[in-house]
Order: structure tokens, then C-alpha cells, then sequence
């Protein structure tokens, strides 16, 4: 999860091997992140490891490898920067997207094939900018 290796070719290996430790993206309105995220972590399956006042986050047993929202105190709100959700397959880069979109994200660029991996680009509502994405070469 969270290792977008679509800028490189060299970075494929390393897409597979490598989890970022965690990433934590700003909201406005906690209530409305967490409809937003918990429905794309439970298709990642992954599930909530941290609640606390002002931040809730998700992630493996153990606290391996997750993400999370927290108000505007604790994280820096949304700017050029990308978010990549490393899927499974194709098809989980689709279902991401779509339940993206239905859950109030907004779309950038809809999934696809893009030399190397397919992925899909989205807004959260916040504007925070995700990609799903999986490696299409092996």
C-alpha cells in the first residue's frame, strides 16, 4: 500500500516490496472524512487501528502500513501532493475509484492503463488527490 511507482520503471521492484509506514491527509469535517475512508479501507481490508480526538487512522494488525485524516491542527491541508493507495488488480483499482466517487470524491483521471500500472486519480472530499494503483508489468 501507498508506494505509487508509476514515474519510473526502476521503482517496480521496490512497488512490490515496499510499504510506506503510514500517511495522514487533512480534513474539514472529521464525520464526513471518515464516510469518505472507511469504505475504501474495508475494500483494502484494512480497518480502523487508531481513533483519538481530532484523528482517526486505519491500518494492518500491528499498525503496519495504514493511513489516516485528522483536523487541520495535526495535518497540513490538501496541496499539489498525491496519495497512492497500492490496490490489488485492475479491478480493485476500479472498485477504489467507484467507491470514491460514491462516497463525495471527485474524479481526475478514470482508471486505466498507464505504461507499467494501471491506476485511477481522485479527490476526497477535502480535496486531498489519491491514486489507486496496481503494477501491470511483471
Amino acid at each position: 500500500m501507498a508506494y505509487d511507482a508509476g514515474f519510473a520503471s526502476s521503482q517496480t521492484f521496490q512497488a512490490r516490496t515496499t510499504d510506506a509506514g503510514y500517511v495522514t491527509l487533512g480534513t474539514r469535517d472529521m464525520a464526513r472524512a471518515v464516510r469518505f475512508y472507511e469504505p475504501i479501507a474495508r475494500e483494502m481490508g484494512i480497518g480502523r487501528s487508531v481513533e483519538a480526538e481530532g484523528f482517526v487512522g486505519w491500518g494492518l494488525p500491528g499498525g503496519a502500513a495504514g493511513f489516516g485524516v485528522a483536523l487541520p491542527e495535526a495535518a497540513p491541508m490538501p496541496d499539489k501532493g498525491l496519495t497512492p493507495l497500492q490496490a490489488e488488480d485492475a479491478k480493485q483499482v476500479q472498485r477504489l475509484y467507484e467507491i470514491a466517487l460514491h462516497n463525495g470524491g471527485s474524479s481526475e483521471s478514470a482508471p486505466c492503463e498507464r505504461g507499467g500500472f494501471y491506476a485511477a486519480y481522485f479527490r476526497d472530499p477535502d480535496g486531498n488527490r489519491l491514486n489507486a494503483f496496481c503494477i501491470s508489468r511483471h
